[in-house]
């Protein structure tokens, strides 16, 4: 078993929280399984998420690629890096920062992967995202801090 690279400290994971965010715009599509139908698997290097539905396989690709494929597409998106290295085990880091930008009436899709947690977020509102969990950041800072 690999060993898990993460903090756990939900303090110490918002404490330290700094974001990146990618240039790209990305869009949700669907492949079905269906073999008959005409949807194309972009290749690998492609894909920024795949995951396997009852319905088809879920892709995360930049609108550029689902254009270029021709893919039906869904949520233009811009997406955010929390560069903090969490564990997959830690408890609440993701449910305080989708609770931060739900409390500004913002749809966020969250995405863990091994070393980093990514948001996408509305075309449109990625700057007021980063300001907020700047903000989030800093709160946690000054209560580690006393």
């Amino acid at each position: 078993m690999a060993a898990d690279p993460g903090e756990k400290s939900l303090d110490r994971l918002l404490s330290t929280l700094t974001t990146i965010l990618h240039p790209s715009t990305y869009v949700f599509a669907t492949i079905p399984h269906d073999k008959d139908k005409e949807a194309k698997m972009p290749p690998l290097a492609d894909v920024q998420l795949l995951f396997r539905e009852s319905e088809g396989i879920t892709v995360i690709v930049t609108l550029d690629v689902a254009q270029s494929l021709g893919l039906e597409y869904f949520f233009p998106c811009r997406m955010v890096t929390l560069n903090v290295t969490s564990s997959l085990e830690a408890v609440g880091f993701m449910a305080v920062v989708a609770t931060r930008l739900a409390e500004r009436n913002m749809g966020v899709n969250p995405v863990s992967g091994f070393y980093h947690d990514h948001l996408f977020v509305p075309v449109g509102r990625e700057d007021e995202a980063i300001r907020v969990l700047d903000e989030l950041a800093r709160e946690h800072r000054k209560q580690v801090a006393r």
